[in-house]
């Protein structure tokens, strides 16, 4: 178990105010996704800032990969390194005139050289969508562009571990959806990623596992299906229970009992439903295809857009969304795109996923996860320049270059 982040038996109290953190103690693994979740004032924000030595604990320890954090200049600058915090309102973490200058800051003053600091800059703006915004002045953005650019800031340092303090506060749930998006994003490539929310919806489906806060203590730490199964629990954080699964618990109080796992999902819950009737005669189930962006895509697009005019289209990433806009590309899917799309192949329908060359294999790795969950096998094929590769589903359904 490769721990990257550790709390022992941690304390904080504010001067002349009331504890806020309360004897914690937790840890996270590497390449996880942790959710802390409670209401306002559960000490999430206190919790959060002592991962990057904004704040010491008045008691306990916190450890970074096995070593205590020492609070010296130069420990903490290397920690910042390491552990990026990407503030609730970007509007405190934002600084600089222009795009370009706020996010060359951190590298800037990492003591790189103008080439790495140009890179850097250059990498991080495209990893969250903003190519071409460098002149641009910050208060100039919208609300999601501004949140854009502060965790842009963090990038460029390239951190292991990334912070995020309610990062979809203030955002339409667009803005919203496109920001967990981008944290998957980041996950996927690597990054440790830990949140804080009182959003049980936005927690419940995101986390690898979630961490349950009310006055400054943990009441529960879990994977989110047994974190919030325990309805009393969920009560105590003055929390509501996410919606799947309180449907969930209404259909077994009807004597409806789904099979196998709590839903953390729609599909989820389309699948326990659908295992139910097995009287009912599925269809043959649709394909999934994929199209990387990065990839010399045009021509092959356009032509399974000419044969199938109403295939449905997901995109998955910010260029992804990009180039299906420049390209005046209709979307249906711009959020859990792999599991609509897989459940457009369980009604028989086939539909198209426009993503980046880094998030293809998460395609597949998904249908195919879900293939050996269900038994039912889905193809999933690439385009591009005329041909597609399965590589879902069982090994005796894998037809590599085959032709659309």
């Amino acid at each position: 178990m490769d721990i990257i982040l550790e709390a022992r038996e941690i304390r904080y109290q504010y001067p002349r105010g009331p504890e806020a953190i309360s004897g914690i103690s937790f840890h996270v693994r590497r390449g996880e996704k942790i959710a802390l979740v409670g209401p306002n004032g559960a000490g999430k924000s206190t919790l959060m800032q002592m991962f990057n030595g904004m704040i010491r604990p008045s008691e306990g320890t916190i450890l970074y990969n096995n070593k205590v954090l020492q609070y010296d200049a130069q420990s903490l600058r290397g920690l910042r390194q390491r552990v990026g915090y990407v503030l609730q309102n970007p509007d405190r973490q934002i600084i600089a005139p222009t795009v370009w200058q706020d996010v060359a800051f951190g590298p800037a003053n990492l003591g790189c050289d103008e080439p790495a600091i140009r890179k850097a800059v250059a990498d991080a703006l495209r990893h969250v969508g903003l190519e071409g915004f460098d002149r641009r002045p910050p208060h100039q953005l919208s609300g999601g562009e501004k949140k854009r650019v502060a965790i842009a800031g963090v990038l460029a340092m390239d951190p292991e571990l990334l912070v995020f303090d309610e990062p979809t506060s203030g955002l339409d749930p667009a803005g919203s959806e496109d920001i967990m998006e981008l944290l998957d994003e980041l996950n996927h490539d690597g990054k440790t990623v830990i949140l804080s929310t009182h959003n049980v919806e936005l927690a419940y489906p995101w986390a690898d596992r979630a961490i349950l806060m009310v006055d400054g203590k943990i009441l529960r730490e879990d994977i989110p299906e047994k974190a919030f199964g325990n309805a009393e629990i969920v009560r105590k954080a003055h929390l509501s229970l996410p919606t799947l699964l309180e449907l969930h618990i209404e259909l077994i109080r009807r004597g409806f009992p789904l099979p196998g796992k709590k839903p953390q999902t729609i599909l989820d819950m389309v699948q326990g439903i659908e295992s139910m009737m097995e009287s009912r005669n599925r269809e043959e189930p649709g394909t999934v295809t994929i199209g990387n962006v990065d990839c010399e895509l045009l021509e092959a697009l356009m032509t399974l857009l000419s044969r199938s005019p109403d295939l449905p289209i997901g995109a998955m990433g910010t260029r992804a969304k990009q180039y299906a806009d420049t390209h005046k590309l209709r979307l249906n899917f711009t959020y859990g795109v792999i599991d609509k799309c897989i459940l457009k192949a369980l009604s028989g329908e086939d539909s198209l996923i426009l993503t980046t060359e880094r998030m293809v294999d998460r395609v597949h790795h998904r249908v195919g996860a879900y293939g050996e969950e269900s038994g039912t096998c889905i193809r999933v094929c690439e385009l591009g320049s005329g041909e597609s590769t399965y590589r879902g589903g069982p090994a005796e359904s894998r037809r590599p270059g085959e032709r659309l």
